[in-house]
């Protein structure tokens, strides 16, 4: 076998591979997944230059591969291309969204002025509260984190946090709604100290 007919032959068992998961083969995702899974790892890695990072997005695009299988379009790219493709668009969306949180956090700390006067006491409660909001939104799931910092650090509304994460606008509603609870929870304290 050449390896040109070899090469049609993968693309052939991927395809099907897409089939199979589009009708809800958990078997053929594993497989998918063991074929792929390093380099898109090692791409995503490239991307973001933290393992973690890279891991989460690997296992975001085969949970987006599991849940999308049924509109993948072999007339448009191959699978690899199209695992390739949706793997660099979600490490750079993550890079973004990192890089905001870094700035935004850069910014707080620059911003935060000094004083020495009588009010000296209120601005250190204003610090311990900066401290403890970015705590609370630490403490948040990445994903809840996103929508938050594209909507109040990016500016974004939530019809383009779905377009730029390519998520629902349902699952921006709901993971913006999770977030402010978890917030409004962790931060009960504060909220009651300012009413």
């Amino acid at each position: 076998m050449s390896k040109s007919e070899g090469a049609a032959e993968r693309a052939r068992h991927d395809r099907d591979l897409m089939r199979r998961i589009a009708d809800g083969d958990e078997a053929a995702l594993g497989e998918l997944y063991d074929r792929f899974a390093a380099s898109l790892s090692a791409l995503a890695y490239r991307i973001l230059h933290d393992e973690a990072d890279a891991e989460e997005v690997v296992q975001e695009i085969f949970v987006h591969a599991w849940r999308r299988a049924d509109r993948y379009d072999p007339a448009r790219s191959s699978v690899s291309t199209w695992l390739v493709l949706v793997t660099r668009s979600r490490a750079i969306d993550r890079l973004r969204t990192r890089k905001v949180v870094d700035r935004t956090h850069d910014r707080v700390r620059l911003e935060a002025p000094s004083y020495e006067s009588p009010a000296g006491a209120r601005h250190v409660q204003e610090l311990e509260r900066r401290k403890r909001v970015r705590g609370a939104l630490g403490e948040l799931p990445a994903e809840q984190r996103q929508v938050l910092d594209l909507a109040y650090y990016g500016g974004l509304t939530q019809v383009e946090i779905a377009a730029a994460a390519d998520i629902p606008l349902g699952t921006v509603k709901t993971r913006t709604l999770l977030a402010m609870r978890k917030l409004r929870d962790a931060l009960r304290d504060e909220l009651n100290g300012l009413l």
